[in-house]
């Protein structure tokens, strides 16, 4: 049974830095695609970031490029995002997902197993 437990949510300042984090259990995270998404109120999801466990490639939002950072550490079965320099638009529900044996490319509609998300709030 894949399960997706996200933590590191919480409130800051616009300018600051939080680090998320994603436990996975029910699959190894080798050879799979992982991913943020976020989705604030009254918008829809958006994908953030990708990583294609296997070898490490990554893809970014426009938005979030040169700020944030996704990683693993397949032997923990963890799914990091490290988000710097964050202001108010990045105020949402921050949600993990993965893609047991995805395809390199990492698609954002790819995706069917979730996390029940972890709050980010930016302070202007």
């Amino acid at each position: 049974q894949v399960q997706l437990v996200e933590s590191g949510g919480g409130s800051v300042q616009a300018g600051g830095s939080l680090r998320l984090s994603c436990s996975a259990s029910g699959f190894p995270l080798i050879r799979s695609c992982m991913a943020w998404f976020r989705q604030a109120p009254g918008k829809e999801r958006e994908g953030v970031a990708a990583i294609y466990t296997a070898g490490g490639k990554t893809y970014y939002a426009e938005s979030v490029k040169g700020r944030f950072t996704i990683s693993q550490d397949n032997a923990e079965n963890t799914l990091f995002l490290e988000m710097n320099s964050l202001n108010p638009k990045d105020t949402a529900m921050y949600y993990c997902a993965a893609s047991p044996y995805g395809g390199s490319t990492c698609d954002w509609d790819e995706y069917r197993y979730w996390g029940q998300g972890t709050q980010v709030t930016v302070s202007s």
